[in-house]
């Protein structure tokens, strides 16, 4: 049975975003209309509206506490794992909504993969973290398994570094090597969307550079979602911008246009550092 057979390909409507951005709606891929979201009594979103386009890097930007991480949960059902959390509104993946009754979250992560702050690689071999997820989806065949692992690898920008030890722990590899292979395992799923919640802060410049550089790469043939509190980071990699205070969108538009001309004064003071 396909595991993604729930999640249909529809073509959404268009809906208006905050600084009134007019694009064909075939090129949405996530459309958040009118979300919000409580921990118990406390709301952490309000009322967040906006589209996100295919093969492109949006950034979601915004001080600590604004609500970033919680948004980007939302995306992939995450969240789902805290037993007060609570959302209105809806969020449309190819025009299916992801909070309807007769969605599996687990099939919305096969969709929408993430990688954390922190890399987390399990403490296995790197093969065996790659395979993992298809293992789950019952794919058993070593020669299929092995394809995934070269595939994914490269795709993540770290074959050439790990082809020759590929039954080493996965704790044996740098920060920067764990995090592609935490990109690498999300990869093997074949999503359409890849959460990327602060993937460098906890790497080196050297390291940041080649994640940023893969993230270029991976727009070919993903649509990648980021969140950062690096202002040039954002700047770098991303092609559309939201910027969140206090639970709120604030402005979100072209990433140049919303660092160069922001249209809100409240944007123009977060990314010149007068706030946050």
């Amino acid at each position: 049975m396909d595991k993604t057979q729930n999640i249909k390909k529809i073509v959404l409507p268009g809906i208006e975003t905050m600084n009134k951005i007019t694009t064909n709606p075939e090129h949405f891929v996530l459309s958040v209309q009118d979300l919000s979201a409580w921990y118990g009594t406390a709301q952490v979103l309000k009322n967040i509206s906006f589209n996100i386009q295919r093969h492109q890097v949006t950034a979601i930007i915004g001080p600590s506490g604004c609500g970033k991480s919680t948004l980007i949960r939302c995306f992939n059902r995450m969240n789902d794992f805290m037993p007060v959390f609570r959302t209105t509104g809806s969020i449309l993946l190819e025009g299916q909504d992801l909070y309807s009754s007769n969605i599996d979250p687990v099939e919305v992560r096969l969709k929408i993969g993430m990688v954390f702050q922190k890399q987390n690689p399990f403490p296995k071999s790197i093969y065996e973290n790659v395979v993992y997820g298809p293992r789950v989806l019952g794919i058993k065949n070593k020669k299929k398994l092995d394809q995934v692992v070269e595939d994914s690898l490269k795709r993540a920008a770290l074959w050439d570094e790990v082809n020759h030890k590929l039954k080493s722990n996965a704790l044996s590899l740098s920060g920067g090597q764990q995090q592609r292979l935490c990109i690498a395992r999300a990869l093997a799923n074949e999503p359409e969307v890849l959460l990327l919640d602060e993937p460098c802060s906890a790497l080196d410049p050297i390291a940041t550079a080649k994640i940023e550089e893969l993230i270029q790469e991976l727009k070919r043939n993903y649509t990648i979602v980021i969140v950062t509190h690096n202002m040039q980071q954002a700047a770098r990699v991303s092609d559309y911008t939201a910027y969140l205070l206090l639970g709120s969108l604030i402005e979100f538009g072209e990433t140049k246009a919303v660092f160069t001309t922001p249209s809100r004064k409240e944007t123009e003071d977060y990314i010149t550092g007068r706030f946050g």
